[in-house]
């Protein structure tokens, strides 16, 4: 579970502040979605919580399963079951996928005192994972997302997250440049990742993206805060009236 209580977030180095008391828990199982307009400080709430060290937490607390993540650095919330798939999946040239993902794998493993897989017990694993998400096995074969389409990015994070198997999965915009087929199979993939002890928390614009992974919960967020909380039917009435009543009302 995740538990956001009060949080005050500023740009570092800047006199800017991007979150205002925002409170919001999503709870083991659940699938919330955040709406809201430009610049309400969405993006900024998934790289706080991951651990972007461009930002200043002035108070609150990140609770992910009770433990404050706030007083961990990157890979340990990683580790502690914290995943986020970036709007914008950088491209790595000269690093395989296979060995980015070996490499991702087996830190999390030692961060928790595991065995860390083999050669084989890997390579078996990622293609168990990847022929349950239909990803083309081809696509393990290239270097990381380099030349890869914006639906292929978007996939081999759906891969990743399969993995790493986290308990906590962030979507910051993941339907950013995807046309509807490309929608439909990274939607898939997170659908089939849904689990009684694995949370969603999907950040999105549009509606189109609930049509796919239907959400429990939809929190409305405008100037750095939550200002209101419904059922997946709050989604169609932002997609036909738009956030300028809360645009306002922040």
């Amino acid at each position: 579970m995740l538990e956001i209580k009060n949080l005050h977030v500023k740009i570092a180095d800047e006199d800017k502040t991007i979150l205002h008391g925002l409170n919001l828990t999503v709870h083991d199982g659940e699938v919330a979605a955040i709406m809201g307009p430009n610049g309400s400080g969405k993006s900024t709430l998934s790289y706080v919580v991951a651990g972007k060290a461009d930002y200043e937490v002035l108070d609150g607390e990140v609770l992910l399963n009770g433990v404050n993540v706030l007083e961990m650095e990157a890979d340990e919330r990683a580790a502690a079951g914290l995943f986020l798939a970036f709007q914008y999946p950088l491209e790595i040239p000269g690093v395989a996928t296979m060995t980015f993902l070996k490499a991702a794998v087996n830190a999390q493993r030692k961060k928790r005192d595991e065995a860390e897989l083999t050669t084989p017990q890997f390579i078996k694993r990622v293609n168990a994972a990847a022929d349950g998400l239909s990803i083309n096995r081809d696509m393990l074969k290239r270097a990381m997302n380099v030349g890869f389409s914006g639906g292929e990015k978007k996939r081999m994070e759906i891969l990743q997250m399969a993995l790493l198997e986290p308990s906590m999965c962030i979507l910051d915009e993941t339907d950013s440049g995807l046309d509807i087929d490309a929608l439909r199979i990274v939607a898939d993939g997170v659908n089939a990742l849904r689990a009684k002890d694995r949370s969603f928390l999907v950040i999105t614009h549009y509606q189109r993206l609930l049509e796919h992974i239907v959400p429990d919960t939809v929190h409305v967020m405008s100037g750095g805060r939550i200002v209101k909380t419904g059922g997946k039917e709050l989604a169609l009435e932002l997609e036909a009236n738009g956030y300028r009543d809360y645009v306002e009302a922040a």
